[in-house]
């Protein structure tokens, strides 16, 4: 029989009724097939214990305990209706008496934060258990194993594949319903980690890649991946098939795909991973996997909003070896991430875009590192820009796309200020004012039909 991955997000385990939801969902997939489910926290827990660790650790105990009453009046109440307080009691005292020592210790280090924030998926993979009467596994029991950075720790991955299938196999081989916690591992030393951003759907990954499942299932509140936002294009249709670096592009834009890194294991093992709505069952989402497309188009038009746009500038950029690597190191030691990059031929100015929230941080840096050494002559800034990304594989080699794209975006009025693209051809990125940025996104939706329209007219 084959192997399915499910993985709920924490849209999807809002309450007992949306957990008894999913326990539904999974019996229906169980029909033909093996499931091991994989759970984030339930919606907005992880943020409260952070917040709850943070309290703690500045001494604010009324905000500890209020943050503290409402996880546990929470899970209790979830519990109750799912007749699993004998499992969710022991863990919130777990909780209650780590959380006391990290106030009287008046400290919160990296370690110390990840033994909190755990519990939100400890505690769903429980209130899970119970409703589909299975067991519950932590990643560590699981056997995904990561280095030492706290926060956004690495699987050591051949490890953690081969202690997965040891420890898994056996229990689905004997009927086990298992459900495992999103998120969590350990390092080498047993000590609890979390690995970062898209953690849940990481864990999911490796257990599919482990367990050689036939798809890995990602589900939240949304159908799938869509041809464009619908709140922005109100023709935007579901996309019934993408490839693997389609997806991870797409995810860079906001779609509701995958992290980068959360793909890789279903990637690199060649596993179709399907985005699914777990209170739409019967659509049957996007899936993700080595896919052939007519060529010619493009598969989505997106759009990065509340961006900003730094170009430095100045002739001693010319030929200088090393600029763009200052410019790139000035701002990684502050801590900001850059969205896109154009620069000229002549090399007289790069411009990047940043994320608007970062911006201040960003000008600083630059201006500390560029302006005072007289490596660039100057930096504009522009505020409240939007990138704008037409994105699809079938571009590769096609002569004439970037001229519609661009032909499309004219029509509409909207100036065109930076533009970006790959030698893989797999996205046309380029930067407009912000007010201007759905009406690009529109004008690419038209121009290559994404809506279907022409072909539904004809």
């Amino acid at each position: 029989m084959r192997t399915i991955i499910i993985k709920f997000g924490g849209t999807s385990l809002a309450g007992a009724e949306c957990i008894r939801g999913c326990a539904d969902f999974v019996r229906e997939a169980e029909k033909d097939a093996r499931v091991v489910s994989v759970v984030s926290a339930m919606g907005g827990v992880t943020d409260t214990l952070l917040e709850l660790a943070a309290a703690a650790a500045a001494g604010n105990r009324a905000a500890k305990y209020t943050l503290l009453g409402a996880l546990r009046k929470r899970h209790e109440d979830a519990a109750a209706a799912l007749g699993a307080t004998d499992g969710v009691a022991p863990l919130l005292d777990k909780l209650d008496t780590l959380v006391a020592g990290i106030a009287a210790v008046g400290e919160l280090t990296a370690r110390s934060q990840d033994a909190v924030v755990s519990f939100g998926e400890r505690l769903s993979s429980t209130l899970m258990a119970a409703a589909l009467g299975g067991q519950a596994v932590t990643g560590e029991q699981a056997g995904i194993v990561t280095d030492d950075n706290h926060g956004e720790a690495e699987p050591l991955m051949a490890l953690s594949l081969y202690q997965v299938k040891e420890n898994i196999k056996p229990l689905i081989d004997h009927g086990e319903n298992v459900v495992v916690t999103g998120f969590l591992a350990a390092t080498q030393h047993g000590v609890t980690s979390t690995i970062g951003r898209g953690g849940s759907d990481y864990t999911a990954t490796i257990l599919g890649a482990a367990l050689e499942a036939e798809e890995i299932w990602i589900c939240s509140d949304v159908d799938g991946l869509m041809t464009a936002d619908p709140r922005i294009v109100a023709d935007a249709k579901l996309l019934d098939r993408i490839s693997f670096d389609e997806s991870l592009e797409m995810g860079q834009f906001g779609a509701k795909s995958m992290h980068p890194r959360a793909l890789e294991p279903a990637a690199e093992h060649r596993i179709p991973v399907r985005i699914r709505n777990t209170f739409n069952p019967t659509c049957p989402g996007t899936l993700v996997a080595d896919t052939v497309v007519e060529p010619g188009t493009i598969r989505s038009a997106l759009m990065l909003k509340d961006c900003a746009l730094l170009t430095i500038a100045g002739a001693a950029m010319v030929g200088r070896p090393g600029t763009a690597a200052s410019i790139f190191q000035a701002l990684a030691d502050v801590g900001v991430n850059i969205q896109l990059i154009s620069q000229t031929v002549s090399e007289a100015g790069i411009s990047i875009v940043v994320a608007g929230s970062q911006l201040a941080r960003a000008r600083a840096a630059l201006d500390n590192k560029l302006l005072r050494t007289k490596t660039a002559r100057r930096i504009d800034v522009e505020e409240n820009v939007a990138v704008v990304a037409a994105v699809g594989s079938a571009m590769h080699g096609i002569p004439g796309i970037a001229s519609r794209v661009f032909g499309a975006v004219a029509k509409c009025a909207v100036n065109v200020e930076a533009i970006a693209q790959g030698s893989s051809e797999l996205s046309i990125c380029f930067v407009v004012k912000g007010d201007a940025g759905p009406d690009a996104v529109r004008a690419l939706h038209d121009e290559f039909d994404l809506g279907g329209q022409r072909s539904a007219d004809a």
